[in-house]
C-alpha cells in the first residue's frame, strides 16, 4: 500500500487539512493518507498547544467519515522532538510492505535542509510537496524523489481558528462538526 504520511500538530484540526489530504490522494496515487499527530516539531515552539491525546482524538473524529484517512500516534511512542527520520524509520519496521511518502508544503520545503537527516530522508523516501501561500518552488531544482502536486491553496490555518475561538466567534465554518463539539464541550483555547 502507498501511504502518505501528513504531519502536523494539528491544534485544532480543520477543513483545510481534510481538503488538502483528499487533493493528496488522489494527486499523489496515493491508497491512504495518515494524519501523524505530533507531539514536538523541533522548528516550532508552541505555547498553546493542546495535550497530544486531546489533539489526536480531535483528528480521528474529523476523519470518522473519511475514505483512506487515518490518525496515527505512532511518533508518542518516540522520543521529543519528533524527528521525521525516526518516524518513518519505525514504520518502515512495523509495515515493511507498504511505501510511504512524505506529505509537506511548500514552506516546509523551503526549510528542509534544516531538518534532522534531511538528506537521508531525500534519498530513501518519496516526498510530495503541495503549494502553500508565500512560497515558490523551482521544479528544475528538486531531486529526482521529490514531486510537486498543484492543490488549491486553503486560506484556514490552526491559528485563525484559535483566535476565533478566543474572541468567542463561530468556528463551525473552520473545523468539522465533532471537532467543534469537543472543543466546545471541554472549553479548550480559551
Amino acid at each position: 500500500m502507498k501511504i502518505g504520511l501528513f504531519g502536523g500538530s494539528f491544534n485544532p484540526i480543520h477543513f483545510g487539512h481534510v481538503r488538502l489530504a483528499r487533493h493528496l490522494l488522489a494527486q499523489a496515487g496515493l491508497d491512504e493518507v495518515w494524519f501523524v499527530v505530533s507531539p514536538q516539531n523541533p522548528l516550532k515552539q508552541q505555547h498553546d498547544l493542546l495535550d497530544d491525546e486531546v489533539r489526536l482524538e480531535m483528528v480521528e473524529a474529523a476523519l470518522r467519515r473519511e475514505k483512506n484517512m487515518r490518525a496515527s500516534d505512532v511518533e508518542f511512542r518516540l522520543p521529543k522532538p519528533s524527528y521525521t527520520w525516526n518516524t518513518l524509520e519505525m514504520l518502515g519496521k512495523e509495515c515493511p510492505d507498504d511505501e510511504f511518502v512524505l506529505l509537506i508544503g511548500g514552506d516546509n520545503w523551503e526549510r528542509f535542509h534544516l531538518w534532522h537527516r534531511a538528506e537521508e530522508i531525500q534519498k530513501k523516501f518519496s516526498i510530495v510537496v503541495y503549494p502553500r501561500a508565500g512560497s515558490t518552488i523551482d521544479p528544475q531544482s528538486l531531486p529526482p524523489t521529490v514531486h510537486i502536486v498543484h492543490t488549491p491553496l486553503i486560506n484556514i490555518s490552526s491559528t485563525m481558528v484559535r483566535e476565533r475561538i478566543r474572541e468567542g466567534r463561530s468556528i463551525s465554518r473552520l473545523v468539522p462538526k465533532p471537532v467543534a463539539d469537543i472543543i466546545r464541550e471541554r472549553g479548550l483555547y480559551l
